[in-house]
């Protein structure tokens, strides 16, 4: 009997310690690149190349861009074009990256998956389709738009996020895992996130390549201990997220969980009151961007919110805060 050999408790650590070792190829923390604008609304190109450097220089594993968090939603098709094409020369492979795709039109995924893996991506991510309340992919239409861009070679990760409506099932998910060649990876960022990473890594065994903990790391802890492998937080502090993701795959776990305990007040204030606009506020005050501008109909942090995001960083001395100082 097993339980003659090892406890239970023991086995589960063991299955955890020899996942990570074997199975996972995407680790560590991949930060979101915020979109950096003009005071009159203008892409500000040459600081979007500053935020890369400055995200390059916190020694992180990788970097996505065009996400959620990068206002995607607010840039024209031609813009998305313009900044997928510089930001990858500009990383020039100093670290991987990643590249969101998501749409509504299977079509235009496709096309934006070709383009980024032609410029040198590292994987895309994407949501299952959806536009508005009442627009959503039934499980069989995201299957196949995933199915579709699974054809393009390039790695794909499943992007799992209350802002789609859509709360993708773990059957589905790992259907998409073990019959799409290049879905492997997922950030989970649904309600019990923790949950849904521990069965589908359980389930899913050797297809769960890489199970991404998101939402600003706020479920940072619970989440790797469900088994997630990397973390994927806004571009705030991820020099801060860094060493407790570290820390924990070296199997120190208290060391990790004192870290962490450390900065979540932090990361809850970003998470509850600013949103994206908190790296932006953060990279303002620290000259990496000139300004924390965000496009209408999105409104700026209010002087009080934004007194008091600086107050809690100031605590810690993140990199952003004094990169360009």
């Amino acid at each position: 009997m097993l339980n003659d050999i090892v406890p239970l408790a023991g086995f589960y650590e063991e299955y955890q310690n020899y996942y990570r070792l074997y199975m996972s190829q995407y680790e560590g923390v991949w930060p979101v690149a915020p979109t950096p604008f003009t005071e009159s609304g203008l892409i500000d190109l040459d600081d979007m190349k500053r935020v890369m450097d400055c995200i390059v220089d916190q020694k992180v594993d990788g970097v996505c861009i065009l996400a959620n968090y990068s206002e995607q939603f607010l840039l024209s098709d031609e813009e998305r074009k313009i900044l997928t094409e510089l930001c990858l020369r500009h990383i020039d492979g100093r670290i991987p990256t990643i590249v969101t795709i998501s749409h509504f039109s299977t079509d235009i995924t496709v096309r934006r998956a070709k383009e980024a893996q032609s410029l040198g991506a590292e994987m895309v991510m994407m949501m299952p389709p959806y536009h508005g309340s009442s627009l959503r992919g039934s499980p069989d239409q995201i299957f196949q738009q995933f199915a579709e861009v699974s054809k393009v070679g390039i790695p794909i990760m499943v992007q799992d996020a209350p802002i789609s409506g859509i709360d993708l099932p773990v059957d589905l998910l790992l259907k998409m895992a073990t019959e799409l060649d290049q879905v492997s990876c997922f950030k989970i960022e649904s309600p019990q996130a923790a949950s849904k990473l521990r069965q589908l890594i359980e389930r899913g065994g050797k297809f769960i390549k890489g199970p991404f903990d998101g939402e600003e790391a706020i479920t940072l802890i619970a989440d790797l201990d469900a088994g997630a492998s990397g973390n994927m937080p806004s571009s705030m502090i991820p020099d801060l997220i860094k060493p407790i993701v570290s820390s924990y795959l070296s199997g120190d776990r208290d060391e990790a969980a004192n870290r962490y305990n450390k900065i979540l007040p932090l990361i809850n204030y970003e998470n509850k009151q600013c949103g994206f606009r908190a790296a932006k506020a953060i990279m303002k005050e620290g000259r990496v961007i000139k300004t924390d501008v965000c496009r209408h109909p999105v409104p700026p942090l209010s002087a009080e919110i934004r007194k008091g995001l600086l107050s809690l960083a100031e605590q810690h001395s993140p990199v952003a805060l004094h990169w360009g100082v």
